[in-house]
């Protein structure tokens, strides 16, 4: 399943912005008057996408998706002064929350709210965001959907039919020691964090994600208790054509990840050891500038939504996968819309500094075949 990128969906869009985009520049004229602190713009952005980190489109776009439900139960929300919040209001608020990672106290006080409002204000947009926006985190659905991701993958360093490249993340948070029941949160670095897992296509775009399980389970285990590792071991997902790599050898389609993560013949891992043939060491080396996608998406994810950066003080962890799966809908959103505002934004790969490298020594037989075969044609060598 995957977002509808046809002209219908288009059009849609284009009619939100149309409608709330005369209203928006007039709200920005004025509530840009009350927070000039936070207006020190960034290089190559504007004032509004410095505050934001999103442009004004993306940003009507979101009002346009949450305002049916936002204005169908008023929360009354007010500003210090008495000032009731508009819709717009509310959204930017969230927005800051979410993409400045900074505290409900700094924000209330640059927004001119009481915290708890900002609290308040922000766990609503999450809520029906994650209603809402929920078509814009799916797992292709269509075959020309799914062709013109493997081939865009191919494009990379020359793996055909692969569908996906999957990684995962920390998310770390600041928890009483003194609670032994936080003992359950602390990872492999003596951290209190809670894992994301992401499958990612080749423009960054989120198309599965695992979150909620405590940072000490290993890649592996957060893999093999997920939807999708289910769906792809009973034979309904990565179930599409295969492709003829020479005369009677084929390939399925397949998603790739890093040694953390068991050799399946639908997920395809790179070969281990130092010393390896030269076959199997470029395959290694096309292998990681594959998967290098996921890594990225998850570093740009982090970097434009600061709210799960670094280490949170103290969430509810009942709420935290909420907030992260949000974080990943917006994410995608602004994928999905094109905004411009990515394209200022650093592409970095480091989204777990700290964290070792694992490694699962599980193996499918039929799968090492697959690999093998992979690596024999990468390297020119598979017989035709």
């Amino acid at each position: 399943m995957g977002p509808v990128r046809g002209y219908k969906k288009r059009r849609k869009i284009e009619k939100r912005e149309e409608s709330s985009e005369e209203g928006s520049v007039d709200w920005w004229d004025e509530f840009s008057k009350r927070i000039a602190g936070l207006l020190s713009s960034s290089k190559g952005l504007d004032k509004f996408e410095s505050v934001f980190k999103i442009s004004r489109k993306t940003f009507n776009y979101i009002c346009a998706l949450v305002k049916e439900d936002m204005m169908a139960k008023p929360g009354n929300f007010i500003f210090t002064n008495g000032r009731p919040m508009s819709l717009n209001d509310q959204v930017a608020v969230a927005l800051r929350r979410l993409s400045s990672g900074d505290s409900l106290l700094t924000i209330g006080d640059a927004f001119g709210l009481n915290h708890s409002t900002v609290s308040q204000v922000t766990w609503r947009f999450v809520e029906i965001m994650e209603e809402r926006a929920l078509h814009h985190l799916q797992w292709p659905s269509t075959e020309p959907e799914i062709t013109e991701i493997t081939s865009k993958f191919e494009k990379i360093r020359g793996l055909p039919n692969c569908c996906g490249a999957i990684d995962t993340t920390h998310i770390m948070m600041c928890l009483p020691s003194a609670d032994s029941a936080n003992s359950v949160w602390l990872d492999s670095e003596n951290h209190h964090s809670m894992i994301l897992q992401a499958i990612v296509d080749p423009e960054m775009r989120f198309r599965d994600i695992v979150t909620g399980w405590p940072g000490k389970m290993k890649d592996s285990s957060v893999l093999q208790s997920s939807n999708f590792f289910k769906l792809c071991e009973k034979g309904q997902r990565l179930n599409g054509k295969k492709i003829e790599l020479a005369e009677g050898s084929e390939i399925s389609e397949y998603i790739v990840g890093d040694s953390g993560y068991p050799l399946l013949p639908w997920l395809v891992t790179p070969y281990q050891g130092k010393e390896l043939p030269e076959s199997k060491a470029e395959f290694n080396r096309r292998h990681f500038a594959t998967r290098m996608v996921a890594q990225r998406a998850l570093a740009r994810l982090k970097e434009m939504w600061k709210v799960i950066q670094g280490v949170m003080w103290r969430p509810d962890k009942n709420r935290l996968p909420r907030i992260i799966l949000v974080c990943c809908l917006l994410h995608n959103i602004v994928i999905d819309l094109e905004d411009e505002v990515q394209d200022e934004m650093p592409l970095s790969h480091h989204h777990d500094l700290g964290y070792r490298q694992q490694i699962c020594e599980s193996a499918d037989n039929n799968a090492s075949i697959v690999r093998d075969k992979l690596s024999l044609y990468l390297s020119g060598r598979l017989p035709p």
